[in-house]
């Protein structure tokens, strides 16, 4: 250990797990990083790649102001034990694109400011699993990425076609994406793609040409995901677009499951995977568990509603005994609150409770998003004002809205409504069902225990 002249640096530390080598050296809580052997941290890449030498060289200054180097021997890939105030120990890099479908666009004034923000942060997908677009990166950084071996990069790709992409991501750059692909194909990091469906503009032949050129990238391309573009009330002003019709569903549908079995032939993986949205728009039945392969591309709301789906009738099938004891004696009534989309999905939910527990009573409530515009029809995105505005009067002895409606780091819809606020204006109970079947029961049980 050696000390050193302190300077001033802001890589501040915000938690030092115990048992640790962290915690061991007596690294504390509002200390600095300064520099690993003898590199500067610019962000939380060059941190994740220096920790892992057996031998690490590491300066800190301390909140007294000073600093100190310590020596440490440890394992290949052993962690130090550091979480930082700021995770990317950098400042998030926002996009520059004027994509024609962006989401954020679309949004209403005055939600909360985090809502408006744009990243597009190669390392944030890393650390998240955001999808990035990787246009608004240099040339330098995509072969950081490579020589730090980043991966998996979850890719917003959406098309192939050069000329395609640069009209609809508005962005010069962003026709070289089979380019910058193929490069991390050959060196082999791992990519999730995305596909932003838009009717008329890469669908059809362009899908086509998209899902052949991304075919060639296997096995370095894992799963692509194909969602349908998502359209609010609040698009004045922005480049023409429409949803889909039930037709151009349905022939997307089946284009996309006539290239997953060439990929299952020639590959052993279906590869590209649709959203749940194209199947439950049409009333088509869901794809089998099987057919989504583990569920890589769950997140993206593929395979979502039949993981739930499975999950809830085996929570069922284990816990149905112990339920009807705890709810022997009384009459339980809940309120389900779900999106439109979803309507169908909690009616078999209903009608799989009600038969096999006693004295338990379900309603299912499909709450319209008035906020965003009804052609936003997933949970994800329901809003405290709609519930309110279409649950007056709603009597029951418990209601469950979508866990997913709320931040995941903070109970708080979209338009700042918090779990009890919602309580206290319905003046019910209030429970959140996660889209994790098995928690789902759970929770189920909770409502039962506390009525």
């Amino acid at each position: 250990m050696e000390i050193k002249n302190s300077y001033n640096f802001q890589n501040t530390i915000q938690t030092v797990l115990p048992d640790t080598i962290a915690s061991e050296i007596g690294l504390e809580e509002g200390d600095q990083l300064i520099s690993i052997n003898g590199q500067k941290i610019k962000d939380v890449i060059d941190y994740r790649f220096l920790i892992h030498d057996e031998q690490i060289e590491l300066e800190i200054e301390k909140k007294s102001g000073e600093v100190i180097i310590f020596d440490i021997e440890k394992d290949y890939d052993e962690d130090l034990g550091l979480d930082f105030s700021n995770p990317l120990i950098d400042h998030a890099k926002s996009c520059s694109n004027h994509c024609v479908f962006c989401f954020i666009d679309q949004l209403p004034k005055n939600l909360r400011s985090t809502l408006y923000f744009k990243d597009d942060d190669s390392r944030l997908s890393f650390l998240q699993g955001n999808f990035i677009t990787l246009t608004n990166m240099s040339q330098d950084e995509i072969n950081r990425m490579i020589q730090y071996r980043i991966s998996p990069v979850n890719v917003s790709i959406h098309t192939t076609n050069p000329n395609l992409r640069r009209r609809m991501l508005g962005h010069r750059e962003a026709g070289k994406i089979l380019d910058t692909l193929k490069r991390f194909h050959e060196a082999n990091l791992e990519i999730n793609g995305q596909i932003v469906l838009i009717p008329e503009m890469n669908d059809g032949e362009e899908l086509d040409r998209t899902m052949e050129d991304l075919y060639n990238l296997y096995p370095t391309l894992q799963s692509v995901a194909i969602v349908p573009v998502g359209l609010t009330r609040h698009r004045k002003n922005l480049f023409p677009l429409r949803e889909f019709r039930e037709n151009e569903l349905l022939k997307v549908i089946d284009q996309v499951e006539k290239m997953q079995k060439k990929c299952l032939e020639t590959i052993g993986t279906r590869l590209f995977f649709l959203s749940d949205e194209f199947y439950l728009k049409v009333k088509r039945p869901l794809p089998s568990e099987e057919a989504y392969e583990g569920y890589p591309q769950i997140e993206n709301g593929v395979g979502m509603t039949r993981s739930f789906l499975e999950e809830v009738y085996q929570g069922i099938q284990k816990h149905k005994n112990k339920l009807n004891k705890k709810i022997s004696g009384k009459k339980v009534t809940i309120a389900f609150v779900t999106s439109t989309l979803s309507k169908e999905t909690m009616l078999k939910v209903k009608a799989w409770l009600e038969s096999a527990i006693s004295n338990l009573s379900i309603e299912v409530y499909p709450v319209k998003n008035n906020f965003f515009g009804q052609s936003v029809n997933v949970s994800g995105l329901l809003t405290g004002y709609d519930v309110l505005d279409q649950l007056k009067g709603v009597q029951a002895d418990a209601i469950m809205l979508p866990r997913n409606m709320f931040r995941e780091d903070m109970l708080i819809t979209l338009d700042d409504q918090t779990d009890e606020s919602l309580s206290k204006q319905l003046k019910q109970e209030i429970y959140l069902g996660p889209w994790d079947g098995f928690k789902f029961i759970n929770e189920l049980e909770k409502v039962i225990d506390n009525e």
